[in-house]
């Protein structure tokens, strides 16, 4: 058994992820890290300093093993497990109207029951200094035209984060949300070039800049830290002021 702290992290290959899994790695913590694609994982393995403790298992977390098994894998490559990084999801966008039941399922099963599962499948590994660190969105804060079941699932999230909270909270599990804005990714990039993205993100943000992963890395490596061994049940935004202050920005005022 390693004496490194422990993290999975889900859909570690993407760009948020793989600032996840950085960030981890760079404050020492061993990482298990998930994904649909091996060769993404792979190089994202390769990418990483020498020195950096990381493994990896492809799996679709919506398969019914999937929970399991990759528990297994953390349990077998490191011998413990003390964080769990739920980051993988759907991110389906439509009205409700225009929702269809095969976007009901996927979303549902891709971003709340597989992070519903793989959290009730690692709790029983989990111990004093522990932490459940769930990727949300400021859209499950508050609603947003056309978000639908996008919307709906990431409030679930919260509940789900707040309950785990006041269940495992005495045993040292904390679980809290990193609720950040649109990220600037290569899977969202082309948003950028939409003015009514430009007025409803960038313009009602009072900030200078775009969110980066980096910047919702760094809040799930400090809650995952000792640094953060109080913060349970907190949802964090993590957009620049967006969610509270509605102040039309300087850049897009006319």
């Amino acid at each position: 058994m390693t004496e490194q702290k422990v993290a999975i992290v889900t859909g570690a290959a993407g760009g948020i992820g793989a600032a996840i899994v950085r960030a981890l790695c760079a404050d020492g913590v061993a990482v298990l890290g998930t994904g649909r694609s091996a060769d993404k994982l792979a190089a994202l393995a390769a990418a990483l300093p020498q020195n950096a403790a990381f493994a990896f298992v492809a799996a679709d977390i919506g398969d019914e093993d999937a929970p399991d098994r990759i528990v297994a894998e953390a349990l077998a490559r490191f011998g413990r497990v003390d964080h769990l990084v739920n980051n993988a999801g759907a991110g389906v966008w439509a009205p409700v109207h225009d929702t269809s039941d095969a976007m009901l399922d996927e979303v549902i099963g891709l971003s709340l029951r597989a992070p519903f599962r793989l959290c009730r499948a690692v709790l029983p590994h989990m111990g004093m200094g522990s932490a459940i660190v769930t990727i949300g969105s400021t859209f499950g804060i508050m609603g947003g035209m056309d978000g639908g079941i996008y919307c709906a699932v990431k409030a679930g999230l919260i509940g789900l984060t707040q309950t785990m909270a006041a269940q495992y909270g005495e045993q040292g599990i904390r679980s809290n949300i990193v609720a950040p804005t649109v990220v600037r990714t290569p899977m969202t990039d082309a948003a950028w070039d939409y003015p009514a993205f430009q007025r409803i993100n960038q313009g009602l943000t009072p900030f200078y800049r775009d969110c980066a992963p980096e910047d919702v890395a760094h809040v799930v490596a400090f809650l995952c830290s000792d640094k953060g061994e109080y913060i349970n049940g907190q949802v964090i935004a993590v957009d620049g002021g967006w969610s509270t202050t509605r102040m039309i920005n300087s850049r897009f005022a006319g």
